[in-house]
């Protein structure tokens, strides 16, 4: 069964007293930020103290990842600095993953995984455990988002970065987000092609909980699985609007029933509700069972 990540919420990775709050909360995935959330003057801490929640703290049931700097800049053809001092610091912690900002080319999550493969060999892991998940943030990135998704087995989603997108494009970011709507979709499109999740873009306004939950309902609609979030406030409207309702999993689980009754009868399509079902049909239904159960609901 896929790991559900219906709520994956950015912590600074500086601050230890933040991370160990995420911890205690119902999230999908804690993000460990070591890049745009952390100040200059702080990336050595926040590498430091990353490492140290990692080996201290219990996260639970909650995915474990790490926000690197970008691997490999524009302009250049040699791994950063920052890259690499941020992987050395924290990979012996053994994360569950990488979170790769930036992401404009196969090649820079190749870079990681040539990274990856010699610290798991060297640990004695199991090699390709640690996953990554790419995020899609630049017109770049977009333009070459079937290269970025075959790159690697070990990746797992696609997120998609709106803010710097927009600052990429020179586009005047709004509440109804026309501006960047093509490359919310071109994600979407992309990770359910190739087979991975779609992780959607953070809302910025703390206090708005009801435009938040608006927002995500619009996201789950176009087929993302779920969003990032800025703010421990913020998770469980995310949980509960990612997670299939009582009344969808009462609806499916009839549905596939129906089907499995027709099926044994020597049927194939057959009406259900004044509805004419078909294979696609049933297909959805099943992903949402299976969404469920991820979710603990049924």
């Amino acid at each position: 069964m896929p790991r559900i990540r219906r709520s994956m919420l950015y912590m600074p990775g500086d601050s230890l007293r933040k991370i160990s709050k995420a911890a205690q909360l119902e999230v999908d995935s804690i993000v460990m930020d070591l890049e745009d959330g952390v100040a200059p003057n702080q990336k050595a801490e926040a590498r430091r103290v990353s490492a140290e929640a990692l080996h201290t703290l219990d996260f639970g049931r909650s995915e474990r990842l790490i926000r690197l700097n970008p691997p490999l800049p524009r302009e250049t053809d040699r791994a950063s600095d920052l890259f690499l001092a941020d992987f050395d610091n924290t990979v012996d912690a053994h994360p569950d993953g990488y979170v790769i900002p930036k992401v404009e080319t196969a090649t820079q999550l190749q870079i990681v995984e040539h990274h990856l493969d010699e610290a798991e060999r060297r640990h004695g892991w199991p090699v390709g455990s640690i996953r990554l998940l790419a995020l899609i943030e630049t017109a770049l990135g977009v333009m070459n988002l079937a290269g970025i998704a075959q790159a690697s087995p070990r990746l797992e989603a696609l997120m998609f970065g709106a803010e710097d997108l927009a600052g990429d494009l020179g586009a005047q970011r709004t509440r109804a987000g026309w501006e960047v709507f093509y490359a919310r979709s071109a994600v979407v499109t992309a990770a359910a092609a190739f087979g991975l999740q779609a992780i959607d873009m953070v809302y910025v306004d703390l206090q708005d909980l009801e435009g938040l939950a608006a927002e995500a309902t619009l996201a789950r609609q176009l087929g993302y699985e779920g969003k990032m979030a800025i703010h421990p406030r913020q998770v469980e409207v995310l949980n509960r609007v990612f997670a299939p309702s009582p009344d969808e999993i009462e609806r499916a689980q009839r549905l596939v029933e129906a089907h499995a009754a027709h099926q044994a009868a020597g049927a194939g399509a057959f009406e259900l509700d004044g509805k004419m079902i078909d294979l696609p049909v049933v297909k959805a239904a099943e992903r949402v069972l299976e969404k469920a159960r991820a979710a603990r609901l049924g």
